[in-house]
């Protein structure tokens, strides 16, 4: 069974997957690749084999690491595949040299894109079990020069992206409120940034700064590490006032708690660690002999 990721490949910007690619190779080999006199260039294949459970997410990053080193990649299963370990996913051909140069960068990529795709798969299917019909959503605690990896795995795991970059989404936050002078300053600040084109989001602690942020004309208010018994009837009260305001909760949830955040008046869920603390998968890239494919152990949890 896979997760719905039909079509996602497409939003990636190819010379954006080309310039990715292109970095994190050389930041693995910047200059001299002595490893590569041991293998030569030879015609070679190899198999990626997944070792630990989860979702697979990263082909077109994979894809784009060998197109640079002029290999082929053969896909065995689609995005969005659940893995049952060990099982083979992919096979890829090529000079012997230009395989052993990508693969600690490509398997990186792929482990850890598929790391949060499944925690994201995770973090949906815990929340739609309570019959919440919200949206689960990452945030923009991502790691510098991976975003669009770590983005992209978030909606194969089924999840939203949030805002990509400061240009997706006008947020105000408490230290904007300070540098403002006042909750209304800020929301008026943004509201006048943002034009027709996007939406403002406030953050707030306390149900009158929530009251404040909407009556100043926030879009969504994003009631900021509230515990569920004082979520609820905070965003209860929010939503009788402003039907039309959606609230985001954030702070503090984790896979764990999820269930208790999940809510009528709840229209999104952020988990910062989506992104920030997924669990790389474990992948492994092994060349062979024709008619000699070895096959590895399951990792060990």
């Amino acid at each position: 069974m896979a997760v719905n990721s039909t079509g996602l490949q497409f939003l990636l910007p190819p010379a954006s997957l080309a310039a990715l690619a292109n970095s994190w190779l050389q930041e693995d080999c910047p200059g001299l690749n002595f490893a590569s006199l041991v293998t030569g260039s030879a015609p070679a294949q190899a198999v990626l084999w997944a070792k630990s459970p989860g979702v697979l997410a990263g082909r077109p990053f994979f894809d784009a690491i060998f197109t640079q080193l002029n290999c082929q990649v053969s896909w065995l299963l689609p995005e969005g595949s659940k893995l049952v370990p060990v099982v083979k996913v992919a096979e890829v051909r090529g000079p012997a040299h230009h395989l052993l140069l990508g693969e600690r960068v490509a398997l990186n990529t792929l482990a850890r894109c598929s790391g949060i795709a499944s925690a994201a798969a995770t973090a949906v299917e815990v929340a739609t079990s309570t019959g919440w019909a919200g949206h689960v959503a990452g945030t923009r605690k991502t790691t510098p020069g991976f975003r669009l990896v770590e983005k992209y795995g978030l909606l194969v795991g089924g999840a939203e992206c949030h805002r990509y970059d400061l240009g997706g989404l006008v947020m105000v936050k408490d230290n904007h409120v300070v540098a403002a002078g006042s909750m209304e300053k800020a929301v008026l600040k943004a509201r006048q940034a943002a034009g027709f084109p996007l939406k403002v989001e406030v953050e707030c602690s306390s149900l009158k700064e929530a009251l404040q942020a909407a009556e100043a004309g926030a879009d969504l208010v994003m009631l900021d590490n509230f515990k569920p018994e004082e979520l609820h009837p905070t965003a209860a009260t929010l939503k009788a006032k402003f039907p039309n305001v959606s609230v985001e909760a954030s702070g503090g949830v984790t896979l764990d708690n999820l269930p208790q955040f999940c809510g009528t008046n709840i229209d999104v869920i952020s988990l910062g660690m989506l992104t920030q603390a997924a669990p790389a998968l474990d992948f492994s890239l092994k060349l062979y002999a024709e008619g000699d494919i070895p096959v590895p152990h399951a990792r060990r949890s």
